[in-house]
C-alpha cells in the first residue's frame, strides 16, 4: 500500500494529500493547546518557553516520523532500489 501523504522539500515535509493536511492541522492545534496549558501554569516567560520548546520538539519529531514513512518517493529513488 502506497502512502503518499507528504512530499519532502529540502528538510521540510509538506502535505500532499488531505490526510497529510489533517495531520499538520492536528499537530499545530496540539502545539497551540500545549502552549496555552503550559502558560496557564507557569510563573514567568522563561518558564513557559523552556517547557514549551521541549513539547514542540516532541511534536515535531512525531510529525517528522509520520511524514518520513508516508512520503511520496521520487521516481529516481525507486529506480535505484530496483537495480
Amino acid at each position: 500500500m502506497k502512502l503518499n501523504w507528504f512530499t519532502r522539500k529540502g528538510i521540510i515535509y509538506w502535505p500532499a494529500s488531505v490526510i497529510g493536511w489533517v495531520i499538520l492541522v492536528i499537530a499545530a492545534a496540539y502545539a497551540i493547546y500545549t502552549f496555552i496549558d503550559i502558560d496557564s501554569h507557569s510563573h514567568s516567560v522563561s518558564d513557559t518557553l523552556t517547557n514549551f520548546v521541549f513539547n514542540l520538539l516532541l511534536i515535531g519529531l512525531v510529525y517528522t516520523i509520520i511524514a518520513y514513512f508516508t512520503e511520496r518517493k521520487k521516481l529516481t529513488d525507486q529506480v535505484d532500489r530496483v537495480e
